[in-house]
């Protein structure tokens, strides 16, 4: 873990691997000046770009391009920056990165630069993440959260709360402290409103916070039943495209075949199994365990049965095998064959839904209810991206309120100062102001290299 006033010089690649018109090498620490003026000939001009030859020890030249210097605080990582932009070919930009560790750099390990931008007080844990996660992001809306998180939508909400937190912590500790007067503070009716304030704004957090999660982990959806049901039919129609060979001939899906798509905003890693039936053949057998595997893990599974031919035997024996705690949508398919009206069946639990994946029929409605379960409600503005940890965070601190409440109500002031206590430090570790090494080096590790 690399300390805020870091003695090292760190540089890494800082575009993707491969060929394109633009590569950029970046470097960061107190040795950059000294590289910077070695590798262009002379200190460029702070924030300007100025064109140069970058230059090996012979003086011979390595590419022509732009650099960029941004002298300590004012930079990204809140220290010296030298940003090189040449031709974006590995080698050129592997004898870039060489020179500069020849100057005297090491390479970054994944995320280092921003794990110094939050040690350098850059930005805080959850901005940091947030640079990860609109580089990752996979539709418009999660893009547009996690530039809001980044800018710190997130975390002037959770700052908000924490203030307030501490003010009832300081209120309730002064009553603590001087138990001689007559008043009983803790008796003030204003106390309690403060908290259930606080706990309502929590819970709206909490709300947005999920939202925000959806939009970076999206839906994991298996598409499970047994052959010839039109599961291939349904990655397509979802996908856009012919991702997945489809024919009447049962177990033409051998593997499990994954398309990654926006179900209006909503991230979807959409999965296609092979069918679930008993079989011979060692290649069938191996994709249906796969099949099995994908299911157990899976957020949501859409069972597809033939409506031409009814729910049978094989199919209830089917769903009985599906895990009880993943939940569950029954998608009759073939309603062009078995002349049944689209849409949804009222009344089932499951919800089963009719539809035509040759004709088109009901797939809008299904669509639309898969948006419904996973509880997503658009990426509109105030929408901020958010982690499963942040989330965790969030609900230890609601717990800890709820139990604040109980005890300033029993009149337990020191208790109710503990809890309080505790909320404000989950509050904390979203942002950092109160976290660990160990949690550092599991979030920064999962960024790219460059960044």
């Amino acid at each position: 873990m690399a300390s805020p006033d870091a003695p090292d010089t760190i540089a890494a690649i800082a575009t993707p691997p491969g060929q394109g018109g633009i590569g950029v090498v970046r470097a960061s620490g107190p040795a950059v000046p000294a590289i910077a003026a070695a590798l262009c000939g002379s200190l460029p001009e702070p924030r300007h770009a100025r064109r140069c030859r970058f230059r090996d020890a012979a003086g011979a030249a390595l590419d022509d391009g732009l650099a960029l210097y941004f002298p300590a605080p004012h930079s990204f990582t809140g220290e010296a920056v030298l940003e090189c932009h040449g031709h974006g070919g590995p080698v050129v930009l592997d004898l870039l990165l060489a020179r500069i560790c020849e100057l005297g750099a090491r390479p970054a390990r994944p995320g280092e630069f921003s794990e110094r931008a939050f040690l350098n007080g850059k930005l805080d844990l959850a901005q940091a993440e947030a640079v990860a996660d609109l580089i990752a992001a996979t539709s418009a809306a999660a893009a547009r959260a996690a530039l809001a998180s980044l800018e710190g939508a997130f975390s002037r909400r959770v700052e908000a709360l924490a203030a307030g937190l501490v003010e009832l912590r300081v209120w309730i500790e002064a009553a603590i402290d001087f138990p001689e007067e007559e008043i009983d503070f803790l008796a003030d009716g204003t106390l309690a409103e403060r908290l259930d304030r606080l706990a309502a704004e929590l819970d709206a957090l909490i709300a947005a916070a999920g939202q925000g999660r959806l939009l970076r982990d999206g839906l994991t959806l298996v598409i499970a039943g047994r052959p010839n049901a039109g599961k291939s039919s349904l990655l397509n129609h979802f996908a856009g495209t012919d991702a997945a060979i489809v024919t009447d001939i049962p177990g033409t899906t051998r593997d499990v075949l994954r398309e990654r798509i926006a179900l209006d905003g909503l991230p979807l890693h959409l999965i296609d199994t092979a069918g679930l039936r008993d079989s011979d053949d060692p290649v069938e057998r191996e994709g249906i365990r796969r099949a099995w595997a994908e299911i157990a893990r899976a957020d949501r599974i859409l069972l597809l049965v033939d409506d031409a031919s009814g729910v049978t035997a094989a199919d209830r024996e089917l769903r009985a095998r599906l895990p009880a705690g993943t939940p569950l949508t029954l998608v009759r398919n073939k309603i062009d064959l078995s002349g049944a009206e689209p849409g949804a069946i009222s009344g089932t639990d499951p919800p089963e839904w009719r539809v035509s994946l040759k004709t088109g029929a009901g797939l809008d409605a299904l669509r639309h209810h898969l948006v419904d379960c996973a509880g997503y409600a658009g990426g509109g503005e105030g929408t901020f991206m958010a982690r499963r940890r942040h989330l965790d965070a969030l609900a230890r601190a609601r717990t800890a309120l709820a139990a604040a409440g109980g005890q300033l109500r029993a009149r337990a002031g020191e208790l109710a100062a503990e809890e309080l206590r505790a909320a404000h430090h989950a509050l904390g570790e979203i942002t950092g102001a109160f976290t660990s090494d160990d949690l550092l080096g599991a979030i920064f590790s999962s960024f790219c290299i460059g960044k």
